[in-house]
C-alpha cells in the first residue's frame, strides 16, 4: 500500500493524474525544473518539488533527481505520466530498489518491449501477426541493405528502441535507402541512446488501430476496445478516436484477443497499448506495445465509462481489475484532438512564448485535459503540445460536431496554434465519412497546398473599428480622423497575410463605415466590451468576438479564425520579401544543432545554412537567397531567440542562383 503519490511529469497529464489521486484519497507531490516554476501542475499537487535545470535531461530525465524529491517529500509511489522516464526500464527498477511503488509495469516488461526488435520476435512466438520485416542483432549496412531487397521496397525504417515517429524513415526506392538508413541512425542515437534499427514492409495507406490492455497481479488480463489513431503527421498522432468507425465487433474480439495474449506472454502488470496496422483487406499486424498510459486514453475513459488512471493506481496497489472482459461495454463515440503550440500555415512550427488568453471549451460531452493558465509562458524545451479537447457523442457524428465547436470556441493567444487545421481535418469530407488512413494529412493536406484560413470579412472591419476608437483624439495616430464626421480614412492595416487597405468613416450612432478591398463595405457597430470580449454588429448581424492587444498589434479570434492585425500607426510599407536583404533570423526560440556553412562560402538559394532544435523538433535553415555568406552569428549548442541574427549573406543579383562550395 502507499499513501502519497509523486508524479514524475509536467503538464497536461500531471494535471490529470492529480486529480483521480486526489479523488482517491491519495496526496500527491509535483516535481517541477526552473523553467516550469509557475506552471499549473505545480498548483495541482498538494507538495512541490524543484528538480532544476530547463532542458528535460537536466530535470524530467533526471532520474537521481526525481527519487531525491521523493526521498525529501515522503512520496511512497511514483506515477510517471507518459513520455520522460514512463518507459524507462532502469527509472522502473531503481523506484523499486528505493522502496517506491512504481505504478506501472514491472521493468522486465518495459524493457523487452521498448525494444522493437526483441517485441516483435516475442510477439512472434506467442501467435501475435507481425508486419514483415528484419530485426536481426547484425546492424552492419550490408545486411541492412539485403535484408531491405528481400522485404522489398517500399520499406519502413524504424529505430529499434525508441517511438514518436523518430529515426523513422519511408523508404521509396533502393537507391535512397543509404541517406535514409544513415540519417534515422543519427537520429535514433540522438533521441533514444541506441542507433539500432529495425526494417518493415510498408503496409500502403493503412489505419493504425491500438487496443488498450489492462492486467493485474492476479492474472486477470483484458482489452477495453481499441482506438483509431490514423490521423498522423510525420508519424505523430493528432487526431483519435473511439471506437474505429473501420473495425466490426468481429474484428475487434480478434484484435482484442491477439492483444490480451501478448500481454500474458510478457507477464504485464498495469496499463498497457497494443499497437496494431490494419491493412485494407482488415488483415491486420503487430507494431509495437506502448507499456504505458497513452496520450489519447481519455476516448476510451468516454465510451467505457472507466476511469484509466485509478485502475492504474489500484492495480498498483495489489487491487484486481474492476471488471471482467464480458463486462466492458463500449458507449457512444469519443475523438480527441491534440492542440499543439505549432503554427501548420509556417511549416508547423512550434511556438513559444506568453499566453495571455487561455479558455478552454465547455458544454455537453466536452473535456479538456490541459496544464495552462493564463500568462504561463510556454517554453522551447518540452513537447509543444498545450491541451487535448474530447468530445463524447451518441453517435460518431454528434462527437465529431461537438469537437468542431468546441475547437471554434477554443481561446488561446496571442500564440499560434493549430486549433484551425484540426477543425478543418474533422470537417473533411473524407474524416466526415470514417476514411481516415495515415496517408490522411499528407493525401489532404500536403504542405505545399497548406494555406492559413482567410478569416471572415467582418474581421478587417472589426479591427480597423476597434483601432480607430482607440486613436480617438490621438493626433499622432490618425491626424486626419474626425471621430464625429463623414469623411473617410484610408488606412492600412498590416495582417499575417499581407496588407489591407481600407478606408474608415465615422457614423453617427457609434458606427463605422469601413470600404474593404474588391468594393467591399462593412458596417460596424461596437455594441460592449468587457475584458477581452467585444461584443459587435457587422452588417446587422450580432455576434461575439475575443480581442487581444499585443505588442502594437491586435489579435482578433472571430468566428471560430485567428486574424492578427498589425496597429495602424506600425503598418510596415510595401517592401522586399523576407530575408531577401539577406539576414537570416531564427522563427522561433530553439538551440542551434549544426552550422554547414562558413563565412566567405557562396550559397545558393535554398541550400541548408544551419540546423535549430526547438520542442523536439529538428529544422533545417535554409538560404532565402543566392549568396555570399557574410557573417555567421552562431555556433552550434547556442541558444537563439525568435528574431536573433543566424546568418547574413551578400545577396546575388535579383533571382541569381549562385554555386554552393
Amino acid at each position: 500500500m502507499f499513501r502519497k503519490i509523486l508524479i514524475a511529469n509536467r503538464g497536461e497529464i500531471a494535471c490529470r493524474v492529480a486529480r483521480t489521486a486526489h479523488a482517491l484519497g491519495y496526496r500527491t507531490v509535483a516535481v517541477f525544473s526552473d523553467a516550469d516554476r509557475d506552471a499549473l501542475h505545480v498548483r495541482a499537487a498538494d507538495e512541490a518539488v524543484p528538480i532544476g535545470g530547463t532542458t528535460p535531461a537536466e530535470s524530467y530525465l533526471a532520474r537521481e533527481a526525481i527519487l531525491a524529491a521523493a526521498r525529501r517529500s515522503g512520496a511512497d509511489a511514483v506515477h510517471p505520466g507518459y513520455g520522460f522516464l514512463s518507459e524507462n526500464a532502469d527509472f522502473a527498477e531503481a523506484c523499486g530498489e528505493a522502496g517506491l511503488v512504481f505504478i506501472g509495469p514491472p521493468p522486465e516488461a518495459i524493457r523487452l518491449m521498448g525494444n522493437k526488435g526483441a517485441a516483435k520476435r516475442r510477439m512472434a512466438r506467442a501467435g501475435v501477426p507481425c508486419v514483415p520485416g528484419y530485426e536481426g542483432e547484425a546492424q552492419d549496412d550490408a545486411t541492412l541493405w539485403r535484408e531491405a531487397g528481400r522485404i522489398g521496397f517500399p520499406v519502413m525504417i524504424k529505430a529499434a528502441a525508441g517511438g514518436g515517429g523518430r529515426g523513422m524513415r519511408l523508404v521509396e526506392t533502393e537507391a535512397a535507402l543509404a541517406d535514409a538508413l544513415a540519417s534515422a541512425r543519427s537520429e535514433a542515437a540522438s533521441a533514444f541512446g541506441s542507433d539500432e534499427l529495425i526494417l518493415e514492409r510498408a503496409i500502403a495507406r493503412p489505419r493504425h488501430i491500438e487496443i488498450q490492455i489492462f492486467a493485474d497481479r492476479n492474472g486477470n488480463a483484458i482489452h477495453l476496445g481499441e482506438r483509431d489513431c490514423s490521423l498522423q503527421r510525420r508519424h505523430q498522432k493528432v487526431i483519435e478516436e473511439a471506437p474505429s468507425p473501420a473495425v466490426t465487433p468481429e474484428l475487434r474480439a480478434r484484435m482484442g484477443a491477439a492483444a490480451v495474449a501478448a500481454a500474458q506472454a510478457i507477464g504485464y502488470v498495469g496499463a498497457g497499448t497494443i499497437e496494431f496496422l490494419l491493412a485494407a483487406d482488415n488483415t491486420f499486424y503487430f507494431m509495437e506495445m506502448n507499456t504505458r498510459l497513452q496520450v489519447e486514453h481519455p476516448v476510451t475513459e468516454f465510451v467505457t465509462g472507466q476511469d484509466l488512471v485509478a485502475w492504474q493506481i489500484d492495480v498498483a496497489a495489489g487491487g484486481r481489475l474492476p471488471l471482467t472482459q464480458e463486462a466492458v461495454a463500449l458507449d457512444g463515440h469519443a475523438i480527441e484532438a491534440r492542440l499543439y503550440a505549432e503554427d501548420p500555415y509556417q511549416g508547423f512550427l512550434p511556438q513559444s512564448g506568453r499566453v495571455a488568453l487561455w479558455e478552454p471549451p465547455a458544454g455537453p460531452g466536452i473535456r479538456v485535459d490541459h496544464g495552462l493558465r493564463a500568462g504561463q509562458e510556454v517554453t522551447p524545451f518540452y513537447d509543444p503540445m498545450l491541451a487535448k479537447v474530447i468530445a463524447h457523442g451518441r453517435t460518431r457524428e454528434e462527437a465529431r460536431r461537438r469537437l468542431v465547436r468546441a475547437l471554434d470556441a477554443c481561446v488561446v493567444a496571442p500564440l499560434a496554434t493549430n486549433r484551425a487545421f484540426l477543425a478543418d481535418c474533422l470537417r473533411h469530407p473524407a474524416f466526415v465519412a470514417g476514411e481516415a488512413t495515415t496517408g490522411f494529412i499528407p493525401d489532404h493536406f500536403p504542405a505545399a497546398a497548406l494555406h492559413r484560413p482567410p478569416p471572415p470579412r467582418e474581421a478587417a472591419a472589426l479591427a480597423a473599428a476597434l483601432l480607430c476608437r482607440a486613436a480617438a483624439g490621438s493626433p499622432p495616430l490618425l491626424r486626419d480622423w474626425r471621430s464625429n464626421g463623414p469623411a473617410g480614412v484610408p488606412l492600412l492595416l498590416a495582417s499575417e497575410d499581407g496588407r489591407i487597405p481600407v478606408e474608415v468613416a465615422a457614423e453617427p450612432g457609434g458606427c463605422y463605415r469601413v470600404a474593404l478591398p474588391h468594393g467591399d463595405t462593412c458596417v460596424v457597430a461596437l455594441l460592449a466590451t468587457e475584458g477581452d470580449r467585444v461584443r459587435y454588429e457587422a452588417d446587422g448581424v450580432q455576434a461575439e468576438a475575443r480581442m487581444l492587444p499585443d505588442g502594437g498589434a491586435l489579435y482578433l479570434q472571430i468566428g471560430g479564425f485567428d486574424a492578427r492585425y498589425v496597429d495602424l500607426k506600425l503598418a510596415p510599407p510595401e517592401g522586399a520579401d523576407a530575408g531577401s536583404d539577406g539576414r537570416v533570423t531564427a522563427a522561433l526560440n530553439g538551440t542551434v544543432r549544426a552550422v554547414f556553412v562558413q563565412q566567405g562560402v557562396r550559397v545558393r538559394r535554398g541550400q541548408r545554412l544551419l540546423m535549430l532544435e526547438a520542442m523536439k523538433m529538428e529544422m533545417e535553415i535554409a538560404a532565402p537567397v543566392a549568396g555570399c555568406v557574410a557573417r555567421v552569428a552562431v555556433s552550434a549548442g547556442a541558444q537563439v531567440g525568435r528574431r536573433d541574427l543566424l546568418v547574413e549573406l551578400e545577396p546575388d543579383g535579383a533571382g541569381a542562383e549562385g554555386d554552393a562550395t
